[in-house]
């Protein structure tokens, strides 16, 4: 399995525990900081820190824990690739001139 989709699947087990948390809404108030660090150091830092304070606000508030955070981030960043740095495609620019007389 490609690496990208074995993401996908941790992914998928974060949501679910996200989601059995809302039957003792108590373990929210546990399971929400958890999540955030791990989406935080799951989706890089860049894209971490606000992956993270969502997944902190969609964990902590009540009826919210059925939206699946993870895959719908794996899904913009990894699948469609999303924000993904770009390397330069153009040639370098010498920096040299020649001087005309």
């Amino acid at each position: 399995m490609e690496s990208k989709y074995k993401k996908l699947v941790k992914c998928l087990v974060l949501d679910a525990i996200g989601m059995a948390s809302a039957a003792l809404p108590i373990i929210d108030v546990v399971w929400a900081p958890i999540a955030a660090s791990i989406s935080y150091k799951m989706f890089g830092e860049k894209r971490g820190k606000y992956t993270s304070i969502i997944t902190f606000v969609e964990e902590i508030l009540p009826v919210t824990d059925v939206i699946p955070s993870f895959t719908i981030f794996w899904f913009l960043f990894d699948f469609l690739q999303i924000g993904k740095e770009t390397k330069a495609t153009s040639q370098p620019i010498d920096t040299e001139f020649v001087e005309i007389k």
